[in-house]
């Protein structure tokens, strides 16, 4: 069984005909939630009935109480150290998001839900389970540590979700997933949840679900084309200072890069042109990660500048602007980079800083995004660029690419029209490549 929602018109039921608890529904009502997302609508009478599913959406489709509600409708009171309900997410913030949107529905029917990551100490997990926690919300790693500290087990989870797999695959956590679901009984109920579902997480459906339903939710386009979407041009050296005038000039921003080096190195620069800014990544510890998005939510700073990973999990209201300093990987991280600004019906504006040594990289995105993107700056070629032939160079591989990734470093490129030749613009160095920085389980 399988449904695609994108683009569907059919009417969305309530909440109540999904069949969901009346106390949940009164919940849900007290938070101004009275009728269910595609996703929600589409998955949540399966998980009632006590089916797996295995949903492929996007973050930030409503996912979250798409298996919330089930999960706290399924949930019996639970022992102390054995909780009856597991969700498993790959990032601290997803883990504190995803128990805080729990813990009401928990409530309405006197249950408990705790999250549990690395970056702070044991003393208050392990006091929330000797206590009785009824839902673990947890990070592969800490979660890991506590069962082999003797903290918890895991013999009585009757609901395993496993969120943003996709993501788990991403940052290395799958072993670790396929070990704890190892260790809950086989009759559980499992709800997965992800972006993609081929590759390993295709794997882990197969082995880990028994004849699950699959339902998918696309990308909503609409909300993406409700932001304005920009390309500028502007040399490596100019970029901090082009982004404080952007963040002045629109609100409240979310500005992306690339490593958790850059990420402390961007905030600083903001902060010495007068933009107040904090940096999230992996190598901040929990407290400070939490009191930089308080202060952003708060509007004590202006921007946030976060690395991929980090970002995962985190929503913010009346984000103004997204920047992608860095220029993200590939569409699928463009779109969720972007989606952390128009949310909700609101407008908003998405700007990619493009330098000369981006460029092509920056081609092959537009290429690959069904939106109309403007171009502020010299980059009206940018559409048709094509690469120029290249004559082999010994030992190289035929077809290799002319510009070394993320580098800088021009290989054999043509020679640009003369209004293009700045002295910053024929800098034989760009920024410096690094490895991804994000957050980290444990």
């Amino acid at each position: 069984m399988s449904s695609l929602l994108a683009g569907s018109h059919a009417p969305t039921p309530t909440f109540d005909a999904l069949g969901v608890l009346p106390e949940l529904v009164d919940a849900l009502a007290r938070r101004d939630i009275s009728t269910p997302l595609p996703i929600q609508a589409a998955t949540i009478a399966d998980a009632l009935a006590g089916r797996d599913v295995c949903g492929k959406a996007p973050t930030g489709s409503g996912k979250t109480l798409a298996f919330a509600i089930p999960l706290a409708s399924a949930m019996r009171r639970s022992e102390p150290r054995r909780p009856r309900g597991l969700v498993l997410a790959p990032t601290r913030e997803l883990a504190a998001q995803i128990a805080e949107e729990l813990s009401p529905l928990l409530a309405a029917r006197k249950m408990r839900a705790h999250p549990f990551y690395g970056g702070v100490g044991f003393g208050g997990q392990q006091h929330a389970l000797r206590k009785g926690i009824d839902v673990a919300v947890a990070c592969p790693g800490r979660l890991e540590d506590l069962l082999e500290r003797g903290e918890l087990r895991l013999d009585q989870v009757e609901v395993v979700v496993v969120d943003e797999a996709d993501r788990m695959a991403d940052m290395g956590f799958l072993p670790a997933v396929r070990r704890i679901l190892d260790k809950t009984v086989n009759r559980r109920q499992t709800l997965l949840f992800s972006a993609t579902l081929d590759g390993e997480v295709d794997v882990l459906v197969r082995n880990y679900q028994h004849d699950p339903v699959r339902h998918e939710v696309e990308v909503d386009q609409d909300a993406l084309a409700r932001a304005t979407h920009r390309f500028h041009a502007v040399d490596a050296a100019d970029r901090a200072a082009l982004c404080a005038e952007l963040i002045g000039g629109t609100g409240a921003s979310v500005v992306f890069v690339r490593t958790k080096h850059g990420a402390e190195r961007v905030a600083k620069q903001l902060d010495r042109v007068g933009v107040r800014a904090a940096a999230i990544h992996g190598d901040r510890s929990q407290a400070q990660r939490e009191r930089a998005l308080s202060a952003f939510r708060d509007g004590k700073v202006q921007a946030l500048v976060a690395t991929d990973v980090a970002a995962r999990g985190i929503h913010v209201d009346d984000v103004a602007c997204v920047i992608h300093f860095d220029l993200p990987e590939d569409s699928k991280t463009y779109v969720h980079r972007s989606g952390r600004t128009a949310r909700a019906g609101a407008s908003g504006t998405v700007i990619a800083l493009v330098t000369p040594e981006t460029r092509r990289a920056a081609a092959s995105l537009q290429r690959s995004l069904s939106l109309d993107i403007e171009h502020v700056g010299d980059l009206a070629p940018l559409p048709a660029e094509r690469p120029a032939a290249r004559r082999p160079r010994p030992g190289g591989r035929p077809g290799s690419s002319s510009v070394a990734e993320g580098d800088g470093r021009r290989r054999n490129r043509p020679a640009r029209p003369p209004q293009h030749k700045t002295a910053a613009a024929t800098r034989r160095q760009g920024p410096r490549a690094g490895s991804r920085g994000g957050a980290t389980s444990r």
